[in-house]
C-alpha cells in the first residue's frame, strides 16, 4: 500500500509538472503584442446598425464601444472600417424577391448570406456609434459600396480579388502588426483578421472588444478559421498598458 501511495504521489507531481508547464506555453502563446510605431489598431465596422436598435443587430454589440474607446488611447495608429452600402445592394434580401434575410444564395463570387438592409451609405444606421471616442483614427476604410460584392473583410471584398486599400495603406505606414476589435466577431472581425494575417501581420483579436452573430454555429467556426491562420486570442489585459 505505502508503494502503491508512493507512485502515485509521483504520478500526481509529475502530472502537476506537465500541466504547469502546459499552462507556461499557453501563456506564452497568448502574450500580447508590443504597441509602439509598427502596431495598428484596426476597429471594425462599429457602426449604429451593427448595436441594439439597429437593422442587423449584433447581441449587446454596443458593449465594444466602451472597450474600443479605453484600448483605442494606447496607439498611435488606428484605423476605422465602415459597412457602407448603396440602396438595393446584392447583399440585401430585399433585392432577391422571395428571400428573407439569413438565407443563403450563390452569387457569381460564391455563397452569400442575405442581410436585412443596413449601413446604407447617408443613413444614421451607416453612422459609428455616437459614444466612439477616437478622434486620433487617421484613416476610415469604407468597404461594401460596390452594389454587386459584398465585403466582409476590411482588406478585400468578398470576391476575394478586390481590394479596399488597406493592405497598401498598412504597408506604406510600415505596419508589422494588427490588433483588432469591433462587430461582428464571426463575419468582418474574422475576415478582416484573416485577411490581415495573410498579408503578413502578426495578428491579434482582442476577444472583450468583440460580439458576435453566431448563424450556425458560425462563431466556432470563425476562431477556427483564425487559429489556423496563426490569428491570436487575446484579452484585454493582455494588452500593454
Amino acid at each position: 500500500m505505502t508503494q502503491d501511495i508512493q507512485i502515485n504521489r509521483r504520478g500526481v507531481i509529475a502530472g502537476a509538472a506537465v500541466l504547469s508547464a502546459a499552462a507556461s506555453t499557453r501563456a506564452l502563446a497568448r502574450s500580447g503584442p508590443a504597441i509602439d510605431d509598427a502596431t495598428v489598431l484596426i476597429l471594425v465596422d462599429v457602426q449604429v446598425d451593427f448595436c441594439p436598435g439597429g437593422r442587423l443587430a449584433v447581441p449587446a454589440g454596443d458593449e465594444v464601444v466602451a472597450v474600443c474607446n479605453a484600448l483605442a488611447t494606447r496607439f498611435g495608429n488606428v484605423v476605422l472600417t465602415q459597412d457602407w452600402h448603396p440602396e438595393g445592394h446584392s447583399s440585401f434580401a430585399s433585392s432577391h424577391p422571395g428571400k428573407q434575410p439569413f438565407e443563403m444564395v450563390e452569387m457569381p463570387y460564391g455563397p452569400q448570406v442575405l442581410w436585412p438592409d443596413h449601413c446604407t451609405w447617408g443613413s444614421p444606421g451607416a453612422e459609428f456609434h455616437p459614444a466612439l471616442d477616437v478622434p486620433h483614427a487617421q484613416t476610415i476604410i469604407r468597404k461594401g459600396y460596390r452594389p454587386e460584392v459584398d465585403s466582409y473583410s476590411g482588406f478585400l471584398e468578398a470576391d476575394r480579388t478586390t481590394p479596399t486599400g488597406l493592405g497598401g495603406y498598412l504597408r506604406e505606414r510600415g505596419a508589422t502588426r494588427a490588433v483588432l476589435m469591433g462587430l461582428a466577431t464571426d463575419f468582418c472581425v474574422s475576415w478582416t483578421a484573416q485577411d490581415a494575417a495573410r498579408a503578413g501581420l502578426e495578428t491579434y483579436v482582442v476577444e472583450e472588444g468583440c460580439r458576435a452573430i453566431d448563424l450556425g454555429g458560425s462563431l466556432d467556426r470563425a476562431w477556427a478559421e483564425m487559429d489556423a491562420l496563426g490569428v491570436r486570442r487575446i484579452s484585454a489585459t493582455e494588452l500593454p498598458g
